[in-house]
């Protein structure tokens, strides 16, 4: 029986450890680059990129040599009457003989080497596709931007419900044991009913907010786990705690920091899409040129009217071919004219888009600049709020036991107290998100 107990301990320690261990554990930052490896979107980001490594590799081998081969064989069921004048064969005028030419059975093998010598869409082409490349590289970066701030955002939300957890089960073990306290009173005749009913709305106040709370935690984390690229139901810890990063994210440098957009994503990314309208205006315009194809080809002819192509015996005939195609465009009805000024009027808007994404993200810094610092403020003071609404709570509390205050002026105390808690979770939040938007737009991320 010893033994047996024993060897279950021992089970139920390893069954323990194991859990432990497969249990994801992050700090932020190790969960933004878990998530940059692990999110779905991100890997699918990186797809593209060897996607589009792959096609410009496509792209560049359409202009280099091409093999090809081909193998047929033709079997006439019945075969096709010539009529020939029958005096060429010392016949009568007029009249005509009828022959067949050829064996009923054939078979050919041919292989053919072609290679494009000017083709200017081709070159065109080329270009395109580094552009593509350097496309799907700006997505990925603005995939990876996207996936940090969403992080972020998901990590500090599961903060907030487990801080607004802990202190609504605070208040409400302190408010049990005060209406625990002030209904003996009120049984001893010391306390009005009504004190005790105030309480009472206060706590089922307090018990209903605990129970939505800890239900939104638990969203919260499913949220997070999809946003790393976990299990929804993932049992994920997180490692660091909200005011900590809070004071790890107060950083006024940033706030000096001047936008640089040849460092911005979305101003590379409007670029790019100007420089893909001008290489379209090329292509259309290269329509224009002549193209340019070499070829040789060989291979060899059997005939037969029996099936005896594998036999030893069997003649083959070889041929070859060397030739050059030039392909003139000369008149297309304007098709070609149209097809130019609409990639003409594309490149004009790309123009213009630029532009504005240029003025955009000067606006928008200057917007994330300033909500960030506000936010900052409201930290500060937010902090102050909550630690004179403590005091007083506390005070209104004395006085009430003592019976110097009245149950209302404790209930609005309380209702202050628990208001200014809230707001400043959020305010520690909101230095965290409004940081990370700001270096999303900036791209200055670590």
């Amino acid at each position: 029986m010893k033994h047996k107990l024993i060897l279950l301990f021992s089970l139920s320690l390893s069954i323990a450890m194991f859990s432990q261990e497969n249990t994801p554990s992050f700090s932020l930052q190790e969960a933004i680059n878990y998530a940059l490896q692990n999110n779905r979107t991100a890997k699918n980001a990186a797809r593209d990129i060897e996607a589009a490594k792959q096609q410009k590799w496509e792209t560049t081998s359409t202009g280099l040599p091409q093999i090809s081969a081909e193998v047929g064989y033709q079997n006439f069921l019945k075969q096709q009457i010539s009529l020939i004048p029958a005096e060429f064969f010392d016949g009568n005028p007029g009249e005509f003989a009828e022959l067949t030419f050829g064996t009923k059975q054939n078979m050919t093998a041919f292989a053919t080497l072609s290679q494009k010598i000017f083709d200017g869409s081709y070159l065109v082409g080329l270009q395109s596709a580094k552009v593509f490349l350097e496309i799907s590289k700006n997505a990925k970066t603005k995939t990876d931007l996207e996936v940090r701030k969403a992080i972020i955002n998901a990590y500090g939300n599961v903060l907030l419900a487990e801080e607004s957890v802990a202190i609504l089960e605070k208040n409400k073990t302190i408010l049990e044991k005060n209406l625990y306290d002030l209904s003996k009173m009120f049984e001893n005749g010391l306390e009005e009913e009504e004190s005790v009913e105030q309480l009472q709305i206060t706590l089922s106040g307090v018990s209903s907010s605990l129970s939505n709370t800890t239900r939104l935690k638990t969203l919260a984390y499913q949220m997070l786990n999809i946003t790393l690229g976990l299990d929804v139901y993932s049992d994920t810890v997180l490692t660091d705690s909200l005011e900590s990063l809070t004071v790890q994210n107060i950083s006024l440098e940033l706030v000096d920091s001047d936008l640089d957009l040849d460092n911005s994503i979305d101003y590379q990314i409007a670029e790019n899409d100007k420089r893909a309208k001008e290489l379209l205006l090329k292509l259309e315009k290269s329509k224009a040129l002549p193209t340019l194809n070499a070829f040789i080809n060989g291979g060899y002819s059997g005939y037969g009217d029996d099936f005896e192509f594998t036999s030893k015996d069997q003649k083959w005939f070889g041929s070859s071919l060397l030739g050059v195609t030039m392909n003139i465009p000369i008149f297309s009805s304007l098709g070609r004219s149209a097809a130019t000024q609409r990639a003409q009027i594309n490149l004009e808007k790309a123009q213009d888009d630029l532009i504005e994404t240029e003025q955009k993200l000067q606006l928008q810094t200057a917007s994330a600049k300033s909500d960030y610092q506000f936010a900052i403020e409201d930290y500060d003071n937010k902090k102050q709020n909550l630690n004179l609404a403590e005091r007083i709570e506390k005070k209104n509390q004395t006085k009430f036991f003592e019976g110097i205050a009245s149950s209302f002026d404790l209930r609005q105390a309380q209702t202050q107290l628990y208001t200014a808690q809230q707001e400043f979770l959020q305010a520690m939040l909101d230095v965290i998100n409004k940081k990370a938007e700001l270096e999303t737009i900036l791209n200055e991320v670590d």
